[in-house]
């Protein structure tokens, strides 16, 4: 079957899509979750007539999207990150919230798998209706978070998901995407981890609108080293949003806060914290501006990857790719000019004629 005919058998099928979106924004319950699943694994399909339905499902979410607080929560492996969503979520129902997690795996770069487990780890939230963890795997995309989870975040909302947690792979100061993609950056870091020094450092750190010292109750007086530390390192480096037309109005300084997941201790500090944080973004006028902002860095993001899948898929470029890149590994040419050579064999074979969809 052609690309146009797959196209095309998309379009046919399109009828199927309101049944979805009926149980979708429908009542809470296990077939809205179950439709948000299956909503989330067409999002994530790279087949053309899936793309298709997938624009066509953003599409009719849209109006009922962006009311939701995003918050994401980074940190290295062994931070206690999924400990610490569990309880916050647990926290966040009996408050009378809604809860979505959408927690990323890290890939394996030899076979592409993931384990997700994720889910696994949040026994206690996953069993509850007014949560829904969604696990998916990082794949090639960089930053920590997976290439779908923006639109993910989409349709969790649209389901009456009040807050949404994105929690990333956890690797390290490279987690910076999920600050382009929620409203709340948290940085979990670990008390005698030598972690202190990573707070003069350019990279995650200073893009953190709050940092957490988990698993503080482990060692107080460590946790309380780490938080002084912290805190002083981000004011002497002027962490603090210093000239970013987000805080303009009223700088937000980045607290360190000391919490206990596996006790629940500090959560409510916490939350109160975020709290204060999303109330001045929304009194400063910066939470619709980062919102705008992150919507055209997506965009161009998007672009950017849809010109690369159609660069790869023309012929003229796949014919000439492997000799060209035997040349630059044999040293015969630079790879700079090799670059160019390619992509000019792709402006001169022009567009293809049924061009796929945008990633």
């Amino acid at each position: 079957m052609s690309l146009a005919d797959t196209a095309e058998a998309g379009v046919q099928r399109m009828p199927a899509l309101p049944s979805l979106l009926a149980a979708l924004t429908g009542p809470a319950g296990p077939a809205q979750r179950r439709a948000l699943a299956k909503a989330i694994t067409l999002l994530e399909s790279s087949r053309a007539d899936h793309r298709l339905l997938a624009d066509a499902l953003l599409d009719a979410v849209l109006p009922r999207s962006g009311a939701a607080l995003r918050v994401g929560i980074s940190g290295v492996p062994g931070v206690g990150k999924s400990t610490f969503v569990e309880s916050l979520g647990l926290m966040l129902l009996e408050r009378g919230h809604r809860v979505a997690v959408l927690a990323v795996d890290p890939s394996s770069q030899l076979s592409g798998g993931s384990i997700l487990g994720d889910k696994t780890r949040m026994e206690r939230l996953s069993v509850r209706e007014e949560a829904f963890i969604r696990p998916s795997p990082a794949g090639h995309t960089l930053g920590g978070v997976a290439e779908k989870t923006r639109e993910a975040l989409l349709v969790c909302e649209a389901a009456g998901h009040d807050i949404v947690l994105v929690e990333t792979v956890g690797v390290g100061q490279s987690e910076t995407a999920v600050a382009g993609m929620t409203d709340c950056f948290v940085l979990m870091q670990l008390p005698n981890a030598g972690d202190e020094l990573q707070a003069i450092k350019r990279g995650v750190m200073e893009l953190a609108d709050l940092v957490v010292i988990n698993k503080a109750d482990l060692d107080r007086d460590a946790a309380t080293r780490a938080q002084a530390q912290i805190t002083g390192s981000l004011r002497i480096a002027g962490q603090q949003g210093r000239g970013d037309p987000l805080r303009l109005a009223e700088r937000w300084t980045p607290l360190v806060m000391p919490v206990s997941a596996l006790d629940g201790q500090g959560l409510a500090d916490f939350w109160a914290a975020v709290q204060r944080f999303a109330a001045q973004q929304q009194r400063t006028g910066a939470h619709a501006e980062r919102r705008r902002r992150q919507n055209e860095a997506w965009m161009d993001e998007r672009i950017t990857a849809g010109l690369m899948q159609r660069f790869q898929a023309a012929a003229a470029v796949r014919a000439e790719l492997p000799a060209l890149r035997a040349a630059v590994l044999d040293g015969r040419m630079v790879a700079s000019v090799a670059a160019r050579r390619a992509l000019d064999l792709y402006a001169a074979a022009g567009p293809p004629a049924a061009a796929s969809p945008p990633p």
